[in-house]
């Protein structure tokens, strides 16, 4: 029986990050992955999704651009976007193969299943099996979309979120079951790109968990790109029309029943951890009832050898945090010492505009019994963001009175992705908004918008009114 150091099953961003340092540390290192090295972040999340949204974001740029005394009327070719688009997948996953052989990752293509504490079963691609003895395992796993009982995926009409990502024309009508995240990418994407997009949602609002004034403007934006946003429904059942369409019917609390009529019907309610592929109860490590795996802040599971990282080890489900929890989980089965700080993982959604946020709100911070102190900058005040006709949004930053610390930052604007990684060096480091105020920061920039919001939080703001 062949036996490694470290055995690492998936991999994406969590499982890739952790073979490559576990093999830079001296240990020898497999690599388990049944669809191909990035996982669904480069193949079929994060990077396609963000490159259709930079491709539809050009198509709006240029229709709206008549207030600069540009006019222009783009011709878009939905197949060759996603031709640009696979090809942006290609390179990312073709470069993530040679970095792990480089350092020296084993990377076998196949599906493991555990049969002991030390041992998996290999399955390849070509139905060969192979047994391999670890000392530590790392799980990597994932996740995939949730599905709606009823509306199946295997059914050309249903479209899942990768599924979605893969079309090479756009629908003359989507319906979107779910206005999280997923739901909101993928609508702001398709409704630029010219489909009537109708998104159906049970709670009262889009991005439900995000503070109201932060979704306000994607809600806003949203409307004006023609979606219907019909909230209080869930979808109950799908049947076929005549003219080749498909009917969505939905109900709310009260049991009233409505029905969209749609060219295709996407179904992004969430996402659910892959942990049942494992047999991983053979290990000694029995999943939650949702199917994630529980970890400390080592990455380790109730079996010391076995950690696991990504979307397997729960909420949120973020690339760059299983990105984090892939270095700690190498340090550790390597003989390291590492933790992962969770109050530093900064979340985003690419909408339109995008929302970034870390730490603590201002109701998170009253609750864990800080006295929050809040300061915040408008995108209307910004030269730079008047200078790029994006002036919706905001900068806030939430302090501790009593600490000094900063505790949190919420963004909603242009660059909110980018702009919010100054404000999590500042949580992670324990940064004051004297520090961050006190930084001289470029002008004209957006990032003058954070050191804005601590001189406000300070009462010391120069280019908007002191609260």
């Amino acid at each position: 029986m062949a036996a490694v150091d470290v055995l690492v099953i998936g991999g994406g961003p969590g499982g890739y990050t952790a073979a490559i340092r576990a093999a830079q540390r001296g240990c020898d290192v497999t690599l388990v992955e049944r669809e191909g090295v990035g996982g669904t972040c480069l193949n079929h999340g994060c990077i396609p999704s963000k490159a259709l949204l930079n491709a539809s974001n050009l198509v709006t740029d240029l229709e709206s651009a008549s207030e600069m005394g540009i006019y222009a009327e783009p011709f878009v070719d939905v197949g060759e976007m996603v031709e640009w688009k696979d090809d942006v997948v290609d390179q990312l996953t073709g470069g993530v193969e040679k970095l792990c052989r480089a350092n020296g990752v084993s990377v076998r293509d196949g599906t493991a299943r555990f049969t002991s504490d030390h041992t998996v079963d290999i399955t390849a691609n070509d139905g060969t099996v192979e047994e391999l003895e670890f000392e530590h395992a790392i799980v990597a796993t994932g996740s995939r979309p949730m599905s709606v009982p009823g509306f199946s995926f295997e059914d050309e009409s249903i479209l899942n979120s990768r599924q979605a990502l893969a079309l090479e024309a756009a629908p003359r009508s989507l319906a979107v079951v779910g206005a999280g995240y997923i739901g909101m990418e993928l609508s702001t994407v398709f409704a630029k790109l010219g489909t009537d997009v109708t998104v159906i949602e049970m709670e009262d609002d889009v991005l439900p968990g995000y503070e109201s004034d932060l979704s306000r403007p994607v809600k806003r934006r949203a409307e004006s790109l023609g979606v219907d946003l019909q909230f209080g429904q869930v979808a109950v059942e799908w049947s076929r029309s005549n003219d080749g369409t498909v009917d969505l019917h939905t109900e709310d609390a009260d049991g009233n029943e409505y029905e969209t009529a749609a060219e295709r019907i996407l179904v992004a309610i969430g996402r659910e951890p892959v942990s049942d592929t494992l047999d991983i109860e053979a290990a000694g490590v029995e999943p939650t009832d949702r199917g994630f795996l529980d970890t400390d802040d080592r990455m380790r599971t109730d079996r010391d050898h076995v950690l696991a990282v990504g979307d397997v080890a729960g909420e949120p489900m973020l690339a760059h945090k299983a990105v984090a929890e892939g270095l700690v989980a190498a340090e550790v089965a390597s003989g390291g010492d590492a933790a992962l700080n969770s109050a530093a993982i900064p979340t985003a959604v690419f909408v339109d505009p995008e929302i970034a946020t870390v730490g603590l709100t201002e109701a998170q911070a009253r609750d864990a019994d800080y006295s929050p102190v809040v300061g915040e900058f408008p995108f209307n005040a910004s030269g730079r963001a008047l200078t790029l006709a994006e002036t919706d949004g905001f900068v806030r930053v939430v302090a501790g009175e009593d600490t000094g610390r900063i505790l949190g930052a919420q963004i909603v604007g242009p660059e909110a992705s980018e702009l919010i990684g100054e404000l999590g060096l500042a949580v992670e480091t324990g940064m004051t908004p004297e520090d961050v105020a006190g930084t001289v920061h470029m002008h004209p920039t957006l990032s003058e918008g954070v050191m804005e919001a601590c001189e406000n939080a300070l009462g010391q703001a120069i280019h908007t009114l002191n609260r």
